[in-house]
């Protein structure tokens, strides 16, 4: 003989918010939001076959300079695994960065999504460093970090969305 017993249901106490309620949108506002991201993607012009915007370069060319940077710093610091680096793991970094840029340079999407990668770890990192920055100047260096990060992971979306659309118009052929 089994005995089901219902628990009364529990109080809220004062401070508690009420239980979160789905938002279920109506068919027709969902509609409306799909018509316009297919105009926002019509609305994209594809990358001429010579065209590199300028966002485009930035990156390539920075993505390039932090290469050659972490290779020149592996090499000159004195006792690296003293500063907790390794010559293996700063290769392999600047491999990365510099298969990145040449991937940018060649307009390759998947090198530019790499490179936002990065640069999203980057903001973050910063905007962490920036919490515990003790001096004016350092709090100053993490906020323009944060601000050319963020300025150039801007304008590198559109830049995607662009070589997206070349390579859907190419698919389509």
């Amino acid at each position: 003989m089994s005995v089901e017993h219902e628990l009364p249901p529990r109080r809220r106490a004062p401070g508690d918010a009420a239980p979160a309620q789905l938002e279920v949108r109506p068919p027709d506002e969902v509609a409306e939001r799909a018509s316009r991201d297919e105009l926002a993607r019509a609305e994209l012009r594809p990358l001429g076959p010579d065209e590199r915007p300028p966002a485009l370069i930035v990156a390539s060319v920075v993505s390039g300079l932090l290469a050659i940077g972490v290779i020149v710093g592996a090499l000159t610091v004195h006792d690296l695994s003293k500063h907790g680096g390794t010559l293996p793991g700063a290769i392999l970094l600047a491999t990365v960065l510099a298969t990145l840029a040449a991937g940018m340079a060649r307009r390759s999407y998947w090198a530019v999504i790499g490179f936002e990668a990065l640069l999203a770890f980057q903001i973050l990192v910063t905007a962490l460093a920036l919490t515990v920055a003790s001096t004016l100047s350092a709090a100053t260096e993490c906020v323009v970090a944060i601000g050319l990060g963020g300025w150039l992971f801007w304008k590198l979306v559109r830049v995607m969305g662009r070589i997206q659309a070349g390579e859907r118009e190419e698919a389509l052929r």
